[in-house]
């Protein structure tokens, strides 16, 4: 079973309740003690065992918090898209012929960055066009 604590600040203290068990009430000083407080309080409250339920802690959040977690959602959100568009950028100008230190310069980040995300397999133990080995990403040595 799943039981909701939800916690209002009143002065220094939480203020607990949980509204799926009428008469259950209890309080604490520290919102990190509030899931403990209430699990305590149902299990008196039902006669069983602390940890035979779930509790979710719903803390009664001030506008200015609620506004800040909204703000650290988006910016996640958006550092996810900016992580996905890089990696499609930096493998379409690999695939068009730029450097590694080209494509880098031209994202804002290092070329050991863009081999992170666009890895080059297909490069990988060709021989260059000066006739000289090259090594390839096993460090093998192709021939000449």
């Amino acid at each position: 079973m799943r039981y909701t604590a939800r916690c209002v600040r009143s002065g220094a203290w939480w203020a607990i309740s949980v509204p799926e068990i009428k008469g259950v009430f209890s309080q604490t000083r520290r919102l990190d003690q509030v899931e403990e407080m209430a699990r305590e309080a149902i299990a008196l409250m039902l006669d069983v065992d602390p940890h035979s339920f779930d509790v979710d802690v719903q803390p009664d959040l001030p506008q200015e918090v609620a506004r800040a977690r909204r703000a650290r959602s988006a910016l996640r959100k958006a550092e996810e898209s900016a992580e996905e568009a890089t990696v499609t950028a930096a493998r379409a100008l690999l695939e068009k012929g730029y450097t590694v230190r080209d494509a880098g310069t031209l994202l804002g980040i290092s070329p050991q960055r863009v081999s992170q995300l666009a890895p080059k397999k297909a490069a990988a133990g060709k021989v260059s066009k000066r006739g000289k080995a090259s090594f390839t990403q096993d460090h093998g040595i192709a021939a000449a």
